[in-house]
């Protein structure tokens, strides 16, 4: 629940990033804080994409798996566990390819990575499927990528 009170879904760690939406009071240590969901939601949609670049810099498939695995690495995380919470919360398969979200161009392609990133707000806030705000990641999504097309339902 920390992250909600946050404004920080995925609990991202105090970085030399310069979060756009930060607090300009930031009180908790560890991580940051953010404005409003959608703030929160915005830097995740910011490092799927650069954990996208990387992997293509680095050889490694973008799925599911290597997402998590950098999100939430073994030296902190069970992460095969989060892994396998992640795949039966969100349907996906672990190994499941996952698109560019900066360069989606079908409703069908972002949600899939709506889902990953649900599943994740559910994994780290210890929260329900049905208690989360789909609305802020959609908001986070083109607070993001502001010149993309498409079209959200």
């Amino acid at each position: 629940m920390r992250g909600l009170r946050n404004n920080n879904p995925l609990n991202i760690r105090h970085s030399a990033d310069r979060w756009q939406g930060a607090r300009i009071n930031q009180t908790d240590k560890a991580f940051v804080q953010f404005t409003s969901m959608a703030y929160g939601y915005r830097a995740v949609w910011k490092i799927l994409d650069t954990y996208c670049l990387t992997f293509k810099k680095e050889g490694k498939a973008y799925n599911v798996r290597n997402i998590i695995g950098r999100w939430a690495p073994p030296t902190e995380n069970d992460t095969d566990a989060y892994v396998r919470a992640v795949v039966k919360l969100s349907g996906l398969g672990g190994n499941e390819n996952m698109p560019r979200p900066k360069h989606y161009r079908a409703f069908e392609e972002v949600d899939k990575l709506v889902r990953l990133i649900m599943a994740m707000t559910c994994v780290e806030n210890g929260i329900k499927w049905e208690e989360l705000d789909k609305e802020a990641i959609w908001q986070g999504y083109r607070l993001a990528f502001p010149c993309a097309t498409l079209v959200i339902p």
